[in-house]
């Protein structure tokens, strides 16, 4: 009797669905309620979408535009504003240079954030069980980038891979910080600087009746080249990867 009591192993309580979701719906929950501010400061004050772009245009012109273009480059994952419109921003309004030098801190700042939300609502999204039915996609990469992370997040960037996609789940997997920006720092720098200059090539005088758009065609031309030779890279590094693969 003793035996057979001793022999029967506790069931383990199933975990609730709070207990499963909680972190993850009160991320959805801030992700709403910050967008939902926005929507309502535009509301308020009767502005149209083309309205409000011109007022956030005017801020970044202001003397404090650079500390506000880096701040909403930090943010911009809270509210899924996409990277590449922000940086062609950037460069039309701030210049090459500028440009830049800007957008690699703010994008740095925005692939930290991204990084921190993945590591602290789904630190175990990939560990938990290890028989999950992931994307191929995810789970591949995701093996890898456990298996070697620098080399992985720098090639996942030369491949032009949606950038939050891998800032999350580099968090998610809790894969080691330094090198996870250091790879990101010199993995975007190519299409960064060619979505600046392709920026730095717009621009727009504001008239009284409305805006006046020009193009400087040797900044767009060295944009073109510089945005092509890396497509030209990202397809060659592809095509390793994919006989790599298959041998």
């Amino acid at each position: 009797m003793n035996n057979d009591m001793q022999s029967v192993t506790p069931v383990a309580a199933t975990p609730t669905f709070w207990q499963k979701h909680g972190q993850k719906l009160a991320a959805l929950t801030f992700w709403l309620i910050l967008i939902g501010a926005v929507v309502a400061y535009a509301s308020s004050n009767n502005l149209t979408p083309l309205q409000a772009v011109q007022q956030l245009v005017d801020a970044l012109r202001s003397p404090f535009g650079g500390l506000l273009y880096i701040l909403l480059y930090t943010l911009r994952p809270l509210i899924f504003f996409p990277a590449t419109l922000l940086t062609i921003a950037g460069g039309s309004i701030f210049g090459v240079w500028w440009g830049i030098i800007l957008t690699v801190i703010g994008s740095n700042l925005s692939a930290t954030v991204a990084y921190g939300l993945g590591r602290w609502f789904g630190g175990d999204l990939f560990q938990a069980d290890p028989n999950s039915t992931a994307s191929g996609f995810v789970a591949t990469w995701a093996e890898r980038m456990r298996a070697n992370a620098f080399d992985t997040v720098l090639i996942m960037r030369f491949l032009f891979l949606p950038y939050d996609l891998v800032n999350y789940l580099a968090g998610f997997l809790r894969i080691g910080y330094p090198g996870f920006i250091l790879a990101t720092i010199i993995g975007s720098l190519p299409g960064t600087v060619s979505i600046v200059l392709f920026g730095a090539s717009i621009q727009i005088e504001r008239l009284e009746e409305g805006v006046s758009p020009s193009l400087d065609p040797l900044t767009f031309g060295i944009s073109v080249v510089l945005f092509v030779g890396s497509l030209a890279f990202s397809r060659w590094l592809k095509q390793r990867e994919t006989a790599k693969r298959a041998g």
